[in-house]
């Protein structure tokens, strides 16, 4: 019997390349390959790409010019880009570096096992369509292997706001929702596996519609799934945060409390000219009656600064709109070109200024987080353990509001759903004991 093939898989970017990954790991296993985290022993090599930050295409055509070591040891690896770099660049991709074998986009990897037949014949391995086919159905069933206690769980792809700095529209197409009773069916099975949290993925989440009651409605259908006890959703929009999705987060109790919801700005000159087509008033209100409904919530969310035409006033909104809120978690970001969208064409803020008002946004949100994590000393949360600490011998996991918390305990497993109290904080964790 020969060896089994090896793939090694790159995985750059959100949680749904994470989910992908997987699911391409598991299409290319029917194909009899292995995975591997070493890439000089493998027999392919994939980077799922992810073209949100800045540079990304550039920064890919730099690994792939990493990689040309492997492929001069072993004049048989094959080498591949996925993702939404691979769908943005297409045959440009092979035209820069011809030592690529397959390009293939988000929507088609589900084709992987068609395409690395193709190679075998010596023929071109691209695909960046947007088939009609239903690539999760597609896909052979997850792996009946131990998993562990949480998971990913794509529900939506695409997105159809068409934000003036974003190119998942183009990337990932318009919105698509997967019906609900398959995802059920794949959550079930996650749970069988030892899966006891599920994150729902979609590029605008909570705009899905594969269920006669949105999103909402999956919430509800999971929640009757015997062994899940945590549900979690990202990312969202706050254009479709609907009047279900917020009772539920005050009704569903194992819908956790923790709610990323991306605003991008505090100014209304520059929401406008984002094209995000809601107003700093009305993210006000909704987050009134999110925090009516769920009064402990965590909030995450997204920002960028230095968007074409943002002037220090609207940075100064961005500012204020931050202190009023209240941030436990965020991400933020200076603005970079994303060639084909329409702010790419704008006359744009210079670096330096970018990096300033940057610089003053993460200061004001890390005081905040921080702030959050000292007031959860003397709490008592809920803590599902995900990993030993190698070098501390602690257990390891995530409290309800998605924070990491660590434990000196021999007396929980992986797996385990505990209570602990907070007892200290770090700059990115919390400290306790098991009650």
């Amino acid at each position: 019997m020969s060896d089994p093939k090896k793939l090694f898989i790159k995985t750059y970017g959100c949680q749904m390349n994470v989910y992908d990954s997987e699911r391409m790991a598991e299409s290319l296993g029917g194909k009899g390959y292995v995975t591997t985290d070493k890439p000089e022993d493998a027999d392919m090599i994939l980077l799922n790409t992810c073209h949100i930050r800045e540079k990304a295409a550039e920064k890919i055509y730099s690994e792939l010019g990493r990689l040309k070591g492997f492929k001069t040891a072993n004049p048989d690896l094959k080498i591949g880009v996925a993702g939404c770099v691979a769908q943005a660049e297409g045959a440009e991709i092979m035209k820069r570096q011809p030592m690529v074998d397959l390009v293939v986009g988000p929507q088609s990897y589900h084709r992987l096992p068609q395409m690395e037949d193709a190679l075998a014949r010596g023929e071109t391995a691209l695909d960046t369509d947007f088939p009609e086919d239903d690539k999760f159905e597609t896909l052979k069933s997850r792996p009946k292997a131990k998993r562990g206690p949480t998971a990913f769980l794509t529900v939506q792809e695409g997105c159809d706001k068409f934000c003036a700095f974003c190119v998942v529209p183009y990337t990932r197409g318009a919105e698509v929702s997967r019906p609900s009773d398959r995802i059920i069916r794949e959550a079930q099975e996650l749970v069988e596996a030892g899966v006891r949290e599920i994150t729902l993925l979609g590029q605008n989440v909570n705009a899905y519609h594969g269920h006669d009651g949105g999103l909402a409605g999956l919430i509800w259908e999971l929640d009757k799934v015997d062994g899940l006890e945590r549900i979690r959703f990202t990312t969202s929009h706050p254009n479709d945060m609907d009047d279900a999705l917020i009772d539920a987060h005050g009704t569903c109790d194992k819908l956790m409390p923790y709610l990323h919801l991306p605003v991008q700005s505090g100014s209304d000159k520059v929401l406008k000219a984002m094209n995000r087509k809601h107003t700093r008033d009305q993210y006000f209100k909704l987050i009134e009656r999110i925090r009516a409904a769920r009064p402990d919530l965590l909030l995450s969310g997204d920002f960028i600064v230095g968007f074409p035409g943002e002037t220090e006033a609207d940075f100064e909104d961005t500012m204020d709109l931050v202190r009023t809120v209240g941030y436990g978690q965020a991400y933020s970001f200076k603005y970079s070109t994303r060639p084909g969208t329409p702010a790419a064409e704008r006359a744009q803020v210079e670096e330096d200024v970018k990096l300033d008002r940057l610089h003053r946004l993460q200061s004001l949100l890390s005081e905040q987080q921080y702030d959050i994590q000292k007031s959860m000393v003397g709490r008592t949360v809920k803590v599902l353990f995900e990993k030993h600490g190698r070098e501390t011998g602690q257990m390891i996991g995530k409290s309800e509001y998605l924070h990491a918390v660590f434990a000196d305990t021999t007396d929980v497993a992986i797996g385990d759903l505990r209570d602990v109290r907070v007892v200290k904080t770090e700059r990115n964790s919390l400290g306790g004991e098991i009650v």
